[in-house]
């Protein structure tokens, strides 16, 4: 499974108590980046580091071949597709992205380009283009009982799915 969404969605929430629930491995690529040192540099105007993704690629490999992982990343296009029978873009109106991303400490430059990215589905459509069609869902993420719903939601397609290929 991969999970989409501009910073402060609520990606690391679901994706911590779906691993948990499905036992399945949890995997933050950003988590992962900064304990490997996974960079190829640094970018001044975001004042953050900048992925190397062979690197990230590499570092996954083998856990994605045996399966049953949870993947959290704000961006997909450098995974390769036969990783993920299913992607998850989590969205989030606007206010609440935005008082979330503020009290993390984004300001500026910073905090205005996650809000676009947000008002022009710009991870969606990444996804949209990067894997089929029919394995992209966008889930809404604004409130507690919307996490509820997904994390419901989600569980159903896992049992689904473990009964459609076991």
């Amino acid at each position: 499974f991969l999970y989409l969404g501009t910073p402060g969605v609520g990606k690391t929430t679901l994706g911590k108590e779906l691993a948990s629930r499905a036992g399945m491995t949890y995997i933050n690529v950003g988590d992962m980046a900064k304990e490997g040192e996974l960079y190829e540099g640094f970018d001044e105007e975001y004042d953050c580091p900048i992925l190397d993704e062979d690197k990230v690629i590499d570092e996954l490999e083998d856990k994605m071949s045996e399966g049953g992982v949870v993947v959290d990343y704000h961006g997909c296009d450098f995974f390769p597709e036969r990783w993920f029978h299913i992607v998850f873009v989590l969205r989030t109106e606007n206010s609440f992205l935005y008082d979330r991303l503020e009290s993390r400490g984004y300001k500026g430059k910073k905090l205005q380009d996650n809000i676009q990215c947000e008002i022009f589905q710009t991870l969606y459509e990444e996804a949209m283009l990067s894997y089929r069609e029919e394995i992209v869902h966008q889930l809404p993420s604004n409130t507690p009982e919307d996490l509820e719903r997904n994390l419901d939601q989600i569980m159903q397609w896992i049992e689904q799915w473990m009964k459609d290929n076991n």
